[in-house]
């Protein structure tokens, strides 16, 4: 028994979980722990973390928060996506997934999943990344499908969906009460950069100007929050 427990090991798949907040974390490394098939090789709270430990543990999947304290998770797929290809990665998040989803699979992950669909669903999530199949819900899977098709209007896309993904943080930034300064800071951009994507996304919302801007952006923010 102890032999056929310790092939299983050895054959098991390593996952590495990015999240800031510890007791996610660890509710996550139980139930990775838990799975004879499945073992945990690191954990890291921080985009810089997980890079450093991606390359000291090479692992199989990436267990990955879209909210980092030092870069958006976004980038931080897409900086994976360009470095490390073959890395399959899953987002669990507490965010809307009808507003990151999409994002996060064209950014390069293969998976998102809500915090709150529990650890049965969460484990099909893994399996089935892991299988190279890409996993997401039924009504997200649904509606990406009718993009591809086209049969989903232009109008059917919120006003917030049509943000690319850098005016998104942007727009999520101004939403936090960050200035122009901060924002260039926090996504290593020039102020410039920051003014030229404040003016696109004022365009994107039909917002004429940047009080406008700010009272949305913080109004749409705290409705995020609330709904978590």
């Amino acid at each position: 028994m102890k032999g056929a427990k310790k092939a299983a090991r050895s054959k098991a798949k390593t996952v590495l979980i990015v999240d800031d907040h510890p007791m996610m974390r660890q509710g996550l490394v139980q139930l990775i722990e838990s799975e004879p098939d499945l073992e945990l090789c690191g954990e890291s709270e921080t985009a810089q973390a997980a890079l450093e430990a991606i390359e000291r543990t090479c692992p199989d999947l990436l267990l990955l928060d879209i909210s980092l304290p030092d870069k958006s998770g976004l980038e931080l797929i897409k900086d994976l996506a360009a470095i490390h290809p073959s890395l399959l990665i899953l987002v669990i998040s507490m965010h809307d997934e009808s507003l990151y989803a999409e994002r996060v699979l064209r950014a390069g992950a293969r998976g998102y999943i809500m915090k709150q669909e529990g650890g049965k669903r969460l484990m099909e999530a893994i399996r089935q990344v892991l299988a190279g199949k890409i996993y997401v819900s039924e009504k997200i899977a649904s509606k990406i499908l009718e993009i591809f098709s086209g049969r989903r209007a232009e109008v059917e896309t919120s006003s917030v969906g049509r943000l690319s993904d850098r005016e998104f943080e942007v727009f999520q930034l101004i939403g936090q009460g960050r200035s122009t300064k901060e924002i260039a800071q926090r996504l290593h951009l020039s102020v410039k950069t920051v003014e030229v994507h404040r003016a696109n996304i004022k365009e994107k919302l039909g917002l004429k100007t940047a009080p406008e801007l700010v009272h949305f952006a913080v109004r749409w923010v705290e409705g995020q929050n609330a709904a978590l």
